[in-house]
């Protein structure tokens, strides 16, 4: 298991140093992630027993990550119209199906699904767009998998005490502590791409390294809801493309509107 972990880990790796040096094609990687991430996301509701329109939820949540490469703005805040569309669109088709039981359930999910994994998400094309993305991303990405690699590591070596196990067995307090180490220790090391204070470094690592953990967290919440163990099988040893995000949903817009609102004010 280490094994794949390690292989899976480096071919992400690998695949990210070669796109990140370029906005268009990190933008395709991440929004084909969202589709991947999104299949899997609806697949788990599914075998919920939930009814939702998979390929149309995916298609709708495509088109926040394609919008944004395209600097396309309809409004100035164009999401939450957005938002309002697609809570029409999924209304409308719910007109024509014959039976009404779980409707109410069928939108929440699909508009939630939306929002979780493909909004989110997108905030990784936004930080790769803003002046000096690439060194922004780079950093956001360290500090989050980083933190990840420390809570794996330490938890593996030195995990005893349950952090919450009716969520995820296998989660230590010991490697939730590790992983918000290294978060800081990432922040601190990659001083030259950020170029903040050491205050801001320390804060920004805490921050993240709580909310990537909370992210992994959330999505083992919800893989436990659906009685699954890993949402997909695409990274052997990781699991699917929502194992493998789940820590940046959170990180990545929290890193980007601190940049904007407090860095670029």
């Amino acid at each position: 298991m280490l094994l794949k972990r390690v292989i899976s880990s480096a071919v992400l790796i690998a695949i990210i140093t070669a796109v990140i040096f370029s906005p268009y094609a990190c933008g395709i990687v991440a929004t084909l992630l969202i589709i991947g991430g999104l299949y899997e996301f609806f697949t788990m509701l599914e075998k919920k027993g939930i009814s939702l329109y998979k390929y149309v939820g995916i298609a709708i949540g495509a088109i926040i990550p394609l919008s944004i490469m395209s600097r396309f703005e309809l409004t100035k805040n164009w999401e939450l119209l957005f938002i309002l569309i697609v809570l029409l669109v999924l209304i409308i088709m719910q007109f024509r199906r014959r039976d009404n039981c779980g409707v109410i359930v069928g939108i929440s999910t699909t508009v939630f699904g939306i929002l979780y994994v493909s909004w989110f998400f997108s905030f990784v094309i936004k930080v790769r767009y803003l002046d000096n993305g690439l060194g922004l991303l780079a950093a956001v990405l360290l500090i989050t998998k980083l933190g990840d690699m420390g809570a794996y590591f330490v938890g593996s070596l030195l995990g005893k005490t349950p952090l919450i196990p009716r969520i995820s067995p296998k989660k230590s307090v010991e490697g939730a502590v590790g992983g918000l180490l290294a978060s800081v220790l990432a922040a601190l090391i990659i001083k030259p791409l950020l170029g903040f204070n050491f205050m801001h470094l320390i804060a920004i690592g805490l921050v993240l390294g709580v909310l990537a953990q909370l992210g992994d967290l959330s999505e083992s919440l919800m893989k436990r809801d659906c009685q699954v163990k890993d949402s997909g099988k695409i990274f052997p040893g990781l699991g699917g493309i929502l194992d493998s995000i789940d820590s940046l949903l959170f990180t990545v817009p929290v890193f980007y509107f601190y940049i904007n609102t407090v860095v670029n004010k």
